[in-house]
């Protein structure tokens, strides 16, 4: 019979661990812990950095009736630039160099005001010239006056000598007093022809001479100086050192935007209708203005219209060159009875995407994107008419993600 097992050996070593151990112990748990969170954080970060922030504009939606339009609804908008009505560049009649200029950016000329003077010592000879030849006319035709008058009155005595006696005068004696008369008179005429010759010449010198003085041809602000004090100036550019405008001016009272409709949308605008203008410099502010003009030719390339729209609301910030934007708005007019609501919905065109021919949309909606196909008509203003596929307040992808994918998710901006 075996001996029974030695049981003693299976119990449980219930002293105190020793103290370098616990530490150790304790050491491992906290860091393991610091570790599991640096991890964590890791994650939590590739995480969000992983998600691209993108651009995104809302599908704009404007109601007009079926019998018209409501007031203020946009019908076509149209991008283009302020320009003036009245704008010249001024420049000299004359060639010659600038001698005087007395206007810069931003001066106010009235018309007729002197803006600059050529060198014109030559001219001012040309003219003192001019009148020298006058007064030395005017004697002449007063030394001819006197021998003319004093010849009549002689033919005019021998022929009342004669008609008393014709034996106290000759024949011949008459003949030579009349025809040193005669003489006289076209010595007269000749002088005369000779003054006006004169004054003519005078008149040429003094219009010459006038040409080297640069006046304003309207009241209006000096945009830019074309030329300075020293440079030699020209009515037409010859290449070189020579300059043709000295200043752009422009009437600032007649500012204006120009834009190029699509000709798609042409008939929806005419003459007088409203418009609601923004300048690229102030987006916030909008200012009123009216169709002055639709131009009646088609640029062939572009497939536009051009369309000028007079500022009604005057305003200093308001420059040439600058750039707007035009919402045409629907005029107002009663609505017919029982006419449907035809709702206008309208995306931007970095909006819209095309894939074999197919146009869509990227709708950012929870955080994640969803493809949608649209059907649009004519772009008009960077902006497209969307005629099926939306609704209008969709939140539409324009930018931030090169390679858009179904379900991606991305943060807005």
């Amino acid at each position: 019979m075996s001996a029974p097992a030695d049981l003693s050996k299976l119990r449980i070593d219930r002293s105190p661990t020793p103290a370098p151990i616990r530490r150790a112990l304790g050491r491992n748990v906290a860091m393991f812990v610091v570790a599991a969170v640096i991890v964590a954080v890791t994650v939590i970060v590739l995480r969000t950095r992983s998600v691209p922030v993108v651009q995104v504009a809302t599908a704009s939606v404007s109601t007009g009736t079926g019998g018209g339009g409501a007031a203020g609804a946009t019908s076509v908008t149209a991008n283009g630039y302020v320009v003036a009505r009245t704008k010249a560049s001024v420049s000299a009649k004359t060639a010659g160099r600038l001698a005087f200029l007395g206007v810069s950016e931003g001066s106010y000329v009235h018309r007729g005001e002197v803006i600059a003077r050529l060198d014109n010592a030559d001219y001012q000879a040309s003219v003192s010239q001019a009148q020298a030849n006058v007064a030395a006319a005017d004697a002449s035709v007063i030394e001819a006056t006197s021998d003319r008058d004093q010849a009549t009155r002689d033919a005019q005595r021998i022929s009342e000598i004669r008609a008393r006696n014709a034996n106290l005068m000759s024949p011949q004696d008459l003949e030579t007093a009349t025809s040193r008369a005669a003489a006289a008179l076209a010595r007269y005429n000749a002088a005369v022809a000779r003054k006006r010759s004169a004054e003519a010449a005078l008149r040429l010198a003094q219009a010459s001479n006038e040409n080297t003085v640069i006046r304003a041809p309207f009241t209006g602000t000096v945009l830019r100086k074309d030329a300075e004090v020293g440079e030699v100036v020209a009515p037409s550019v010859g290449g070189g050192l020579t300059r043709g405008a000295v200043v752009t001016m422009a009437d600032l009272s007649t500012l204006e935007v120009e834009v190029d409709v699509n000709e798609a949308y042409i008939g929806r605008i005419a003459g007088g209708r409203p418009a609601r203008i923004t300048l690229d410099a102030y987006p916030d502010t909008t200012f009123r203005g009216e169709v002055r003009q639709v131009v009646p030719t088609a640029d062939r390339q572009r497939a536009t219209v051009q369309v000028k729209v007079s500022i009604l609301d005057h305003d200093a910030r308001i420059l040439p060159e600058m750039g707007a934007k035009v919402d045409f708005l629907e005029p107002e007019r009663p609505a017919e009875a029982g006419a449907p609501a035809r709702p206008s919905i309208r995306i931007p065109s970095a909006a819209l995407k095309s894939d074999a021919g197919a146009s869509f949309v990227w709708l950012v909606r929870d955080g994640r994107l969803t493809r949608r196909p649209v059907t649009v008509g004519p772009m008009s203003g960077g902006f497209l008419e969307v005629r099926s596929g939306l609704n209008g307040g969709e939140q539409l992808l324009v930018g931030g993600v090169d390679e858009p994918k179904e379900g991606m998710r991305v943060k807005t901006q």
